[in-house]
């Protein structure tokens, strides 16, 4: 019977490594040991980085709206519950977008976030009948 190495799939192994540890600094690129290591934490901080970055750009998104509003005399706050009762469905990344690059159509965008809805929920007290047809 032949007899059997591993020289194959070790260089391949290695070489996956290597490669995902080019530009590291020092032995982390090419001391296998403490590259394998360097790489299997640069990839826990990839993955929490990930769930981070969306984190971040939503309170960046919000710290610009915010900005953008207080310049149009309105607080945060009142502005999106003013667009949520006028049925302005704009997200918060277009806000701060238009916020930046568009001064004059977020200041539109405030004035209508100001306005009164146009149509009022009227509240209907416990046990009442309902009105309407049968």
């Amino acid at each position: 019977m032949s007899r059997v190495t591993t020289a194959v799939a070790t260089r391949q192994r290695k070489k996956k490594i290597f490669k995902k540890a080019k530009g590291f600094w020092g032995g982390r690129k090419n001391l296998y040991r403490i590259a394998k290591e360097a790489v299997m934490r640069a990839g826990q901080f990839a993955y929490r980085d990930r769930r981070n970055r969306k984190r971040e750009f939503r309170s960046l998104w919000i710290v610009r709206v915010n900005a953008a509003c207080r310049l149009n005399g309105i607080s945060y706050n009142a502005f999106i519950n003013g667009l949520k009762k006028n049925s302005i469905a704009i997200d918060r990344k277009m806000l701060a977008e238009l916020a930046v690059h568009d001064p004059m159509a977020f200041t539109r965008i405030v004035e209508a976030a100001k306005k009164e809805p146009a149509t009022k929920a009227v509240p209907v007290e416990k046990g009442a009948p309902e009105i309407g047809p049968a």
